[in-house]
C-alpha cells in the first residue's frame, strides 16, 4: 500500500515569507527569520516534501527567488517543488537548477496548455505539479480561479479537473481551498467531490489546516495522497515533529525517517558489536 505524505508549503513575496488568509498576504519575515525558526536540515525528517511558491503580486524577480531557493535547499533532504508565475520552460529550468525537484504551475493549466505539454516533454510528467485554487460560490457551486485567485475560470470545475487527470501532462494536483486558506478551520472536504472516484493523478489537499487533526482528516479520504499546510505559526518549533508523531500514532500510512541522532546511534551500536 502506498505511503501518504505530509507537505509543508512556504509562501514567498518579494523577498519575505508570508502568511496567506483567503489569499490576502501578511508579511512574516525574511529568509534569515525562516532559518532561525525552521531548521530544514532538522524538520526534513518530519515532512515528506517542501513546496515553495512565489506569490509576489506584480512583477517577480526570478533571480532573487532562485537565490532564496538555493539557500533553502542547503541541508534540506526532502524533495522540493517550486513555482509561482512560471510562464516558460526557461523559468522552470532556472528553478530546477536552483534546487527544485518539481515545478508548480497554476494559470497555464487553463490558459496555456501548450506550455504544460512543453514542460512535461522537457522535464517529465512527474516533474510538473498542477496547482488548482478553488472557491465556493454563493450558490454553493465551486469555481476554479487563476492569477492568484482573482480570475474565475468559467468552465465547470469538476470537468476541468477531470481533463487535467486525463491529459497526462501533470504528475500531481495541489488542490487548494481559497475559502479555507489560512483560517485554521480545517480542510474543505467537499472539494474532493470534484475529483473522480478513479483519479490517476495523485491529489495534495491544501487550505485550512490549523492542527494535526486536520491533517489526519485529510488522510482519511482515499482520494488524498498527501496533505499540505502553509501555516508558519501553527507548526513552528517542534510542531511538525509532533504532528507527524500524532499521525503515525493514529495509524497514518507515513514513511518513517530516522533522525541523524538515531542514525549515529545505530552506526555506533553496529561498530561496538563488530
Amino acid at each position: 500500500m502506498l505511503k501518504k505524505r505530509i507537505v509543508f508549503t512556504l509562501l514567498y513575496d518579494a523577498g519575505s515569507f508570508v502568511l496567506s488568509r483567503n489569499f490576502r498576504l501578511q508579511k512574516v519575515g525574511s529568509i534569515e527569520w525562516l532559518q532561525r525558526n525552521y531548521n530544514f536540515s532538522h524538520i526534513s525528517f518530519f515532512i515528506d516534501e517542501l513546496i515553495v511558491l512565489d506569490v509576489t503580486r506584480g512583477e517577480r524577480d526570478l533571480a532573487r527567488f532562485s537565490q532564496t531557493l538555493r539557500t533553502l535547499t542547503e541541508g534540506c533532504f526532502v524533495p522540493i517543488a517550486a513555482g509561482g508565475g512560471v510562464r516558460s520552460v526557461h523559468h522552470a529550468r532556472e528553478l530546477l537548477l536552483s534546487g527544485a525537484d518539481k515545478i508548480i504551475i497554476n494559470t497555464p493549466l487553463f490558459q496555456d496548455s501548450g506550455l504544460v505539454k512543453e514542460l512535461a516533454e522537457a522535464f517529465g510528467q512527474q516533474c510538473v505539479v498542477g496547482s488548482v485554487d478553488v472557491k465556493r460560490e454563493s450558490d454553493g457551486t465551486y469555481r476554479i480561479y487563476t492569477e492568484s485567485g482573482t480570475q474565475p475560470v468559467m468552465e465547470d470545475a469538476s470537468l476541468l479537473i477531470k481533463r487535467l487527470q486525463e491529459e497526462g501532462d501533470i504528475g500531481e494536483i495541489y488542490l487548494n481551498s481559497v475559502d479555507r486558506d489560512g483560517t485554521g478551520q480545517g480542510y474543505d472536504m467537499h472539494l474532493l467531490d470534484l475529483i473522480p472516484d478513479y483519479a490517476p493523478v495523485p491529489i495534495i489537499l491544501a487550505g485550512g489546516v490549523g492542527n494535526a487533526r486536520h491533517l489526519d482528516e485529510g488522510f482519511q479520504n482515499s482520494k488524498v495522497s498527501a496533505v499540505a499546510t502553509a501555516h508558519l505559526f501553527n507548526f513552528v518549533g517542534d510542531g511538525l515533529k509532533r504532528a507527524r508523531e500524532f499521525l503515525m500514532n493514529q495509524g497514518g500510512r507515513l514513511a518513517y525517517w530516522p533522525t541523524l541522532s538515531e542514525i549515529s546511534f545505530s552506526l555506533k551500536d553496529t561498530i561496538l558489536k563488530s
